[in-house]
């Protein structure tokens, strides 16, 4: 306890060097919060006097680091509205059904092939299909990307994940850890999750008037206070009904867009969404033990390539359907493609039903490569449109069909 408030202090410079390192480099900083937290964490080497491993300061980091999601869900909601979401209500239904369902069975066909049991091989598929909201928010928000039109079905990808993530770890839990599972209580469970989601964007909308009314603080301080309120109640009362207090952050987030006060909340909102989703990175790398990476090097190796097939496919599937362009479609791929804090949920839950140890060496380095790859492929999906435009030419399909109407 004496050291704690000196190991908080590395553990921010360390942060901040990994940043400026990354911003030298021109590459996505999220691997390098990753890494820097790996190389000081729980398992790091102890040199004579010098003991690298945050031991005292990593509940404290790790709660700091939750914190850091809610703020970069909620900005993501400030930068988005409601009234859009609701416009693209069935192609988001269309969108997440496709990418769930292309991933989900890859990921058992994998555990499957690799020959697993059953239990084992349901975790692998539920490790390999859910993406990272912290990822997918930190990227967009990086890479300037809330605006595009492909952001609407990332944001309703990333909601429907957390329906079908509500279902499955009810269902999982009562496989792995009690041998049985209720269906009308997995039915309830999905159905409280959605109707939760459903009745927050309802109401918030219709409570628009009455919270420009409320927010219209002169105070700073109050104001922040307001939101800050806001923002920690709906997520925490998220989580004691299953859903993700991330996707609490979201939707509180999607609710304030629409008030008069959105780019104030967005204004006091920016420096802790920096500091503390920088701190959520740091943290995740401080679980991980990169001595038992080891024995999961070929699943997880495996498990990227489908990943990226799985991905690549589903999301030029979701957004055609919902009419975007080719370059918007592959970008959906890619924006979700990262994979964090629910692949790691599904590992523990592995643990805490005595299922094979290596469940959790592969969600350890799995989720390394993903949240490593997902954000440099976003970043490069220029480049790949582009090259991949000379091989299918793209541009000039559109073009053939014009002129075929034209001469008939």
């Amino acid at each position: 306890m004496d050291h704690m408030i000196l190991e908080v202090g590395l553990a921010i410079a360390l942060i901040a060097m990994a940043g400026l390192l990354s911003a030298r480099l021109r590459f996505s900083v999220i691997p390098f919060y990753i890494l820097i937290g790996m190389a000081v964490g729980p398992h790091a080497l102890e040199l004579w006097h010098f003991d690298f491993r945050f031991i005292q300061s990593a509940p404290l980091i790790e709660f700091m680091g939750r914190i850091g999601v809610l703020f970069l869900l909620f900005y993501l909601g400030l930068e988005f509205s409601v009234g859009r979401l609701i416009k693209s209500g069935k192609s988001i239904v269309k969108g997440g059904s496709i990418y769930i369902g292309i991933n989900f069975m890859l990921g058992l066909m994998l555990g499957w092939i690799a020959g697993y049991p059953w239990a084992e091989v349901l975790v692998i598929a539920g490790i390999t299909t859910i993406s990272s909201s912290a990822i997918v928010a930190k990227v967009l928000v990086d890479l300037k990307r809330t605006a595009n039109p492909e952001t609407e079905m990332v944001l309703g990808i990333t909601m429907f994940e957390d329906v079908f993530l509500a279902v499955y770890i009810s269902i999982l839990s009562g496989l792995v850890l009690s041998n049985s599972s209720s269906f009308g209580g997995v039915l309830l469970t999905a159905a409280i999750a959605l109707g939760f989601m459903l009745l927050v964007l309802f109401v918030g909308r219709k409570a628009v008037p009455l919270l420009n009314r409320v927010l219209n603080i002169r105070s700073n301080e109050l104001f922040g206070l307001v939101i800050f309120s806001m923002l920690f109640l709906v997520a925490g009362f998220s989580e004691t009904i299953h859903v993700a207090e991330a996707i609490g952050a979201l939707l509180i987030g999607l609710v304030m867009a629409e008030t008069d006060h959105a780019k104030r909340i967005e204004h006091l909102i920016m420096p802790f969404r920096d500091f503390f989703g920088a701190i959520f990175f740091f943290s995740f790398g401080l679980t991980i033990d990169p001595m038992a990476l080891g024995g999961a090097i070929w699943l997880s190796l495996a498990a990227v390539l489908i990943t990226l097939i799985g991905n690549f496919t589903a999301g030029m599937l979701a957004g055609m359907n919902a009419g975007l362009s080719v370059k918007s479609s592959l970008n959906i791929g890619f924006t979700i493609m990262g994979r964090g804090e629910f692949s790691i949920i599904m590992a523990n839950l592995a643990k805490a039903g005595g299922l094979m140890p290596v469940l959790q060496s592969f969600a350890a380095l799995y989720v390394l490569i993903m949240a490593i790859l997902g954000p440099l492929l976003s970043k490069e999906s220029k480049h790949i449109y582009t090259f991949l435009d000379k091989i299918f030419k793209f541009k000039e399909r559109p073009k053939k069909k014009i002129s075929t109407v034209v001469q008939d």
